[in-house]
C-alpha cells in the first residue's frame, strides 16, 4: 500500500538560448568589469559576517528541517542557476533562499553498513539521532534490515516525538507517499523501510508481531490533529490509506484533501487548478501548528528532487528543488529568526552533475560549448555517471542534437547503463539559522542534526542547560496536546 503525502510546484519556461553579446561572446552586467564592483561585494558580505560574532543564544520555540531527498551540492548550484535563469538572469549570480542562511556545514551521509546510502539510513539519522543500517528505519545499527526478531529492544525515537513529549506541535509535509523513507522514520520502527502495510510484508513477519508502516502512522503518534478519516465511500477505514481523504482544516485554500495512490506528480506536471504547491503547504502547516504557544517542530521533503533524478530526468529533478527553495523563502516570511531555528540539508547526493566549460548564461539544460574531442558528437553540460540516459546508435554514443534535450523528460546521457540512477556517496551540506544555529559548522556526522535542533529547544536529552539560567532559556515547556500530521496531496476546492 503506498500512501502519498504533500505535493510540487512548477514554475515558468526555462531559458532556451545562450544570452549572447554583439560578438557572439557571453553578455554579463557591464558593472562587473570594474575590481569596484566586485570590492565592494565582498566588503559588504564582510561586514555581514562580523555580525554573526553576535551569536544567536536564545531557545527555540520553533524548529524547521527542510530536507531535500538527494538535494546533493552540485544539485543546489544547478537548482541556483535555473532560479535566476527563470527570472531572466543569467543565473550563476543568484541567491537561492538558502543560500542566505549565515551557516553552512557539511554532513557525512554513509549508513553504517554502506558506504553509499540508502534514505532510509539517512532518515534515522537526521530525525533519530543516530545512524543506522541501509533499508531501515527508526531503530538503530544492531537491527538487521528485513529481520523482524531484531526489531524489539532496537527501536529509536526521533526529534518529532521529542518535541511532541514537550508539548510542542509536530507536523510532516512531504511531496512523497507519507509511508515513505524519510516521513516514515519520524514515527516508524521497522526493518525495512518496504513495508509500506502488511500486503508488502513476509508472511512470517507479520505472525512475528511486526507492524507494517501504515499502521505505525497511526498508532505510534496518537493525537494526531486529522480532522477527518474517511474512504470515498464515507467508512472509516485507516487500513486503506490509498483512498483517504482527510480534511486538514486548511480553509485557507479549500476544504478536503484526497490522497494520491503513489507519490505526488512532479512540479512541472502540476495542475495548478487542483495540485497545492509545496510552498502553499508549508504555508498552511506553519498557519496550524503557530497556534500552538509552546511552538511546533516540522519537517518538510522535497522528495521528488530524488525521484527526478533516479530516473535521469534532470530537469524534473532541479524543478523541484526550486519549488523547495520558494517553501524555504515562505517559511521565512512566516517565522522569526530570534525564536525559530531552520535547517536545509540534504539525505544524500546523487550522480549527477553539470560541466563542459560552459560560457556565463548557458541555459543549464543546455549543450556545452564544444564536441568531444573522441566522437566528435556534442553533449549536453547535465550528466550523470550512471542511470537509464545511456544510449547507444548504431554501437556509437548517441548524438543529443538530433534529440529535444531540454524536454521535460528528457534522461541525460549517463556513463554506465542502469534502470535506475544510484546515490551518491559525497557530503551534503546543512544550511542554518535562527538559535544556536552557529552550532552546525564544520564537517559532522549526519546523526549530529537532530541533537543540535534538540539542544536549541531544550527538548529530548538536552534539558539541564535550559533550566539551569533564568530568562526564556530557563522556561519549562507547556504541555500541549496539539499535534498536526500535515500529508496532503491534492486539494479540489
Amino acid at each position: 500500500m503506498k500512501v502519498t503525502a504533500l505535493l510540487v510546484m512548477s514554475c515558468g519556461l526555462i531559458l532556451g538560448s545562450l544570452v549572447l553579446g554583439g560578438l557572439g561572446k557571453p553578455q554579463f552586467p557591464e558593472q562587473e568589469k570594474e575590481p569596484q564592483f566586485w570590492n565592494a561585494w565582498a566588503q559588504r558580505t564582510l561586514k555581514n559576517a562580523l555580525m554573526l560574532q553576535n551569536l544567536n543564544q536564545n531557545k527555540a520555540k520553533n524548529l524547521i528541517l527542510f530536507l531535500g531527498d538527494g538535494m546533493g551540492v552540485p544539485t543546489v548550484t544547478a537548482a541556483r542557476i535555473l532560479k535566476g535563469q527563470l527570472s531572466g538572469q543569467s543565473g550563476e549570480e543568484t541567491q537561492l533562499e538558502m543560500d542566505k542562511f549565515p551557516f553552512v556545514s557539511l554532513a557525512k551521509t554513509y549508513n553504517t553498513n554502506a558506504q553509499v546510502p540508502d534514505s532510509a539510513g539517512t532518515a534515522t539519522a537526521y530525525l533519530c539521532g543516530v545512524k543506522a543500517n541501509e533499508g531501515t528505519v527508526g531503530v538503530s545499527a544492531a537491527a538487521v534490515r528485513s529481520q523482524c526478531q531484531t526489531t524489539k529492544g532496537n527501536e529509536v525515537t526521533s526529534i518529532l516525538r521529542w518535541a511532541k513529549d514537550a508539548g510542542k506541535s509536530v507536523g510532516i509535509v512531504t511531496t512523497t507517499r507519507v509511508n515513505h523513507a524519510t516521513p516514515s522514520a519520524a514515527y516508524a520502527h521497522s526493518v525495512d523501510r518496504d513495508w509500506y502495510s502488511d500486503n508488502e510484508m513476509p508472511d512470517e513477519a507479520v505472525q512475528a508481531g511486526c507492524k507494517d508502516i501504515a499502521q505505525q502512522l497511526f498508532e505510534n503518534i496518537p493525537n494526531i490533529d486529522l480532522k477527518q478519516s474517511l474512504r470515498k465511500d464515507g467508512r472509516l477505514n485507516p487500513n486503506n490509506l490509498s483512498h483517504t481523504v482527510r480534511i486538514l482544516h486548511l480553509l485557507e485554500l479549500c476544504h478536503s484533501g484526497l490522497f494520491e495512490p503513489g507519490d505526488l506528480p512532479f512540479d512541472l506536471e502540476r495542475n495548478s487548478e487542483t495540485d497545492p504547491s509545496l510552498t502553499e503547504m508549508v504555508e498552511v502547516a506553519i498557519k496550524i501548528l503557530r497556534k500552538n504557544p509552546s511552538g511546533f517542530y516540522l519537517l518538510v521533503e522535497g522528495g521528488r528532487i530524488d525521484h527526478g533524478h533516479h530516473e535521469g530526468k534532470a530537469k524534473q529533478a532541479l524543478y523541484e528543488a526550486v519549488e523547495m527553495d520558494r517553501a524555504i523563502g515562505q517559511a521565512d516570511l512566516m517565522t522569526s529568526i530570534h525564536n525559530t531555528m531552520t535547517i536545509v540539508t540534504a539525505d544524500h547526493s546523487h550522480m549527477f552533475n553539470f560541466g563542459g566549460y560552459t560560457l556565463r548564461g548557458n541555459t543549464i539544460f543546455g549543450l556545452a560549448p564544444m564536441v568531444s574531442d573522441v566522437d566528435q558528437k556534442p553533449f549536453t553540460s547535465i550528466l550523470y555517471g550512471n542511470g537509464p540516459g545511456f544510449k547507444m546508435v548504431n554501437g556509437a554514443r548517441e548524438n543529443v542534437s538530433t534529440i529535444d534535450y531540454q524536454e521535460n523528460n528528457y534522461q541525460a546521457q549517463a556513463a554506465v547503463p542502469l534502470k535506475m540512477e544510484t546515490h551518491g556517496g559525497e557530503d551534503v551540506a546543512v544550511f542554518a539559522k535562527g538559535p544556536l544555529a552557529h552550532l552546525l559548522h564544520g564537517v559532522h556526522e549526519q546523526n549530529y542534526i537532530p541533537h543540535v535542533m534538540a539542544y536549541a529547544a531544550c527538548i529530548g536529552q538536552n534539558r539541564e542547560h535550559c533550566m539551569s539560567s533564568g530568562g526564556t532559556s530557563g522556561l519549562r515547556p507547556v504541555l500541549s496536546s496539539v499535534a498536526a500530521l500535515l500529508t496532503v496531496s491534492r486539494l479540489f476546492c
